[in-house]
């Protein structure tokens, strides 16, 4: 079946990081403005636009204080309107996050929950009292820490998956989930194309509320207990039937946790719950003791896997997000490509080919495009990710790793690696801003920016252009039903494509080295077309065996 969220191709924007247009070191809406041309040049469809709302940023906007206000830092709801009329003119579509498993504490109706047991807002949150002198539950929170925190003013204790200033919503409470639906619909109502919907999963908490099993923190994993918990389809489809149903959408839900089954269930298109999933079995790849923050080697066979159950699993029903980074991941070049000089544009563009012509929705993470890479900032103190500072203090101060250590994985793994600022240009700050930027620009900046890339016919920009264009003109890149090649390769990863007659051929290197494509025999066809490679090819090259350069891909369209 198909919908226009399928032929999509998705651009996350991480306002803080975008474009400052106003010069306090912060991006903000007027910059994404003056950035609409240049994304319309680019090609994309849909703008999901992290966290726009009012919010004190303990947790980079993920706190939101009224969902119906913008962020100062960020201009006025009259500059959003503008932003979405702007965007619609472009024929760009605007994605909001929408964050309904917490709230901040300092939201209105966290202050009135916390004001007395008998307030009516009191049941908006979770509030237990103490069990013989201990806390609720042996939860641990996930930005460290235990995930209940004592109030003193009625003796209870509320919930908080993350921050302690990020008190966890009641969806038990019916009054709860129709003030969310009401606030869904002011924004549709606005004009806004749909929702990317944080740790969506987490809403429904199993209620008997029992202690998990111990980690290596002292706290015990709460996430049995509440990911992918006992109402969360009854919400899901209330909130469909209630609201996502009456408009024209596109919506993701972000679903740490969840497994092709579930996948299913929450994407199924007789589930009316949402339309695709993200999940995080391929970027949790080379996670270690301490998930991470210890990383161990990862094999190519490993990714192969992930990404073929999932495009298997959910062929029939169902539908995929493609994504390798975004605000909360690493720089896709650093993690899964090489970001020497020599193989960052190379192993950049094989890595979009790769995901770009599997089956669902793309995402490209802003600044993917001109091949941004990981910061290796050397001081602590240069770093402003809660979940970043919270795990250098915890498992240095517990003796569980040393400074070079815990270091070592914020360079690798940190979620600053996407959050350092767009850079532009050249110029000082990249172009970012006038002023001091929140959080250091990534030094690179000389050598990796737009400016540069836009000059450049043969850069990295140019190549995804081409893919979203691609993905207009053959449906197969769409639709095409997913099959993995040479699956016990450890240096190429291989798939083919095939829909109505056609079939792609899509051949990647994720090697430094010279690797050797051999085609199955089944692999029949009387004409071939090279659709894209990132490397000059000849047209005539027999295909049969190929020796592929470093990073190498290519893809093929081949016709019976």
């Amino acid at each position: 079946m198909k919908d226009w969220w399928k032929e999509s191709v998705v651009y996350q924007i991480y306002p803080r990081s975008f474009k400052d247009s106003n010069g306090d070191g912060v991006g903000d809406i007027q910059g994404i403005i003056e950035k609409l041309d240049y994304l319309h040049k680019l090609g994309i469809d849909v703008i999901w636009l992290s966290p726009v709302y009012d919010s004190p940023n303990d947790d980079n906007g993920y706190d939101i204080r009224h969902y119906q206000d913008i962020m100062e830092e960020f201009g006025t709801m009259d500059d959003f309107d503008e932003m979405l009329k702007e965007a619609h003119k472009r024929d760009i579509k605007i994605m909001m996050d929408l964050v309904v498993n917490h709230t901040s504490d300092e939201h209105q109706w966290f202050e009135e929950s916390r004001s007395s047991k008998d307030n009516p807002y009191r049941d908006y949150y979770i509030w237990k009292p103490g069990k013989d002198g201990k806390l609720p539950t042996n939860w641990g929170a996930a930005f460290g820490g235990s995930a209940w925190e004592y109030d003193e003013k009625t003796d209870e204790y509320y919930l908080h998956l993350f921050s302690k200033k990020q008190p966890d919503l009641n969806w038990e409470n019916p009054k709860l989930r129709e003030e969310i639906y009401k606030m869904m619909r002011y924004w549709l109502d606005k004009g806004v194309d749909g929702f990317r919907m944080d740790v969506i999963n987490f809403i429904s908490k199993d209620q008997r509320y029992p202690d998990g099993e111990v980690m290596d923190t002292g706290y015990g994993d709460g996430s049995p207990f509440y990911m992918n918990g006992p109402r969360i389809h009854e919400f899901l489809q209330e909130m469909n039937r209630e609201v996502l149903s009456r408009y024209n959408t596109i919506t993701v839900g972000e679903m740490p946790g969840a497994t092709i089954d579930q996948g299913k269930l929450y994407t199924g298109k007789d589930c009316n719950e949402l339309h695709m999933v993200f999940h995080f079995e391929h970027v949790d790849v080379g996670s270690g003791k301490y998930g991470k923050w210890t990383n161990r080697p990862w094999k190519l066979t490993e990714l192969k896997t992930i990404f073929s159950r999932w495009q298997e699993g959910l062929e029939d029903d169902g539908w995929n997000s493609l994504y390798w980074s975004n605000h909360d991941q690493p720089r896709a070049i650093s993690r899964f490509g090489n970001d020497n000089e020599e193989y960052r544009v190379i192993s950049g563009k094989m890595l979009a080919t790769c995901l770009h012509m599997l089956k669902g929705t793309p995402y490209i993470y802003q600044g993917e495009e001109i091949g941004m890479t990981n910061v290796e900032f050397q001081s602590v103190e240069d770093y402003r990710d809660i979940e970043t500072l919270n795990a250098y203090k915890d498992y240095t101060e517990a003796n569980l790793l040393t400074h070079e250590e815990i270091m070592e994985g914020i360079h690798k793994r940190g979620r600053d690696n996407a959050r350092t600022p767009v850079q532009w240009s050249g110029d000082a700050h990249g172009g970012f801003t006038e002023g001091e930027p929140w959080i250091p620009v990534n030094p690179n900046y000389p050598e990796i920016n737009a400016e540069k890339v836009l000059e450049d016919k043969k850069s990295i920009f140019y190549y995804y252009q081409n893919l979203i264009e691609l993905r207009k003109e053959h449906p197969v890149i769409v639709y095409g039903k997913y099959e993995l090649l040479m699956k016990e390769d450890e240096q190429i990863y291989a798939y083919t494509r095939s829909w109505e007659g056609q079939k792609l051929l899509v051949i990647c290197s994720f090697t430094d080295d010279k690797a050797v494509f051999q085609a199955p025999q089944e692999l029949q066809y009387s004409h071939k077309k090279l659709v894209i490679s990132n490397y000059d090819v000849e047209e005539k090259e027999d295909i049969s065996k190929l020796t592929l350069k470093p990073y190498e891909a290519r893809v093929y369209l081949l016709e019976k």
